[in-house]
C-alpha cells in the first residue's frame, strides 16, 4: 500500500488537516462509527469541558480502531462533529497535539450540527482507516 498526503494545511508548524489522502492498494479498510466521549460506565464524560471530551473521543476511537487490526497511523479520514463549533474551534490545537501523537494525519471534516444523541455530548467523531 502507498499513501500520499495531498494539500496538506500546516499552521503554527503543526499538521491542522490534509485536503486529501490517496491510498493505493490497501489490503484492508476499517469504517469506525462516531465516537464520543464516554466513560466505562457508557456516561457521558467532561461534561462543558471540550478539551476532555476531545481527548477522550480519540482515546476511544483509538480502542476500536486498535480492536479492528489498525492504528491510528492507519487512519486517513475523520468526521469531526459538534454542538459549539466556536468551542471546538478554541480546542483545536488539543485535537492536532492528539492527533500529531498518534502519528494520525487524515483528511478530514469539522462541522457544527443542532444535537447529537446525548445532550451532554460537545462532539463525536467518526474514522476511516486503511492498511
Amino acid at each position: 500500500m502507498s499513501r500520499e498526503e495531498i494539500g496538506p494545511r500546516v499552521v503554527g508548524g503543526k499538521l491542522m488537516y490534509n485536503r486529501a489522502v490517496r491510498i493505493d492498494e490497501p489490503r484492508s479498510w476499517l469504517y469506525v462509527a462516531g465516537h464520543e466521549a464516554r466513560d466505562d460506565d457508557g456516561s457521558i464524560a467532561h461534561k462543558g469541558d471540550m478539551a476532555g471530551q476531545i481527548r477522550l473521543t480519540l482515546r476511544r476511537l483509538g480502542e476500536t480502531v486498535a480492536e479492528g487490526g489498525m492504528t491510528m497511523a492507519d487512519v486517513v479520514h475523520i468526521r469531526v462533529f459538534t454542538t459549539d463549533i466556536s468551542a471546538c474551534k478554541a480546542e483545536y490545537g488539543v485535537l492536532m497535539d492528539e492527533l500529531e501523537a498518534l502519528r494520525c494525519r487524515p483528511a478530514s471534516l469539522l462541522a457544527e450540527v443542532s444535537a447529537l444523541s446525548d445532550p451532554d455530548m460537545l462532539i463525536e467523531i467518526e474514522a476511516v482507516a486503511a492498511r
